[in-house]
């Protein structure tokens, strides 16, 4: 019974020291969405490396419940201080937009 108690708090403990803030991949940018919107509000990429934006919501005080990009027909829900990535193609230079689900808050991907 001891070593199975001992166990459990080990287990408990392990679980209680797992990092939140993991390391992004290479050619990952996190983007917050906040009650002040996209954070930052710009991203840039160079053509032809791997990209991807990683969103993570950290307020119910916002309308930037989801993600938008409009050009690439991308709609993803952003739940609470969950990550959601979304890899961006970097095949050729351009300038996307991506917003909250209302058009509200909108930021810019540029790809160089």
């Amino acid at each position: 019974m001891k070593r199975c108690i001992c166990l459990l708090v080990f287990v408990l403990l392990a679980a209680c020291k797992k990092d939140s803030t993991a390391p992004l991949p290479p050619g990952a940018v996190a983007v917050t969405a906040s009650d002040k919107g996209f954070e930052p509000s710009s991203v840039t990429f160079k053509k032809g490396a791997p990209a991807s934006l990683v969103f993570t919501r950290t307020t119910d005080d916002t309308c930037a419940k989801e993600v938008v990009i409009p050009d690439l027909n991308v709609k993803k829900d952003l739940p609470k201080n969950q990550p959601v990535a979304i890899e961006i193609p970097t095949d050729k230079a351009q300038t996307l937009t991506f917003q909250c689900g209302m058009g509200m808050y909108k930021s810019a991907i540029v790809v160089n």
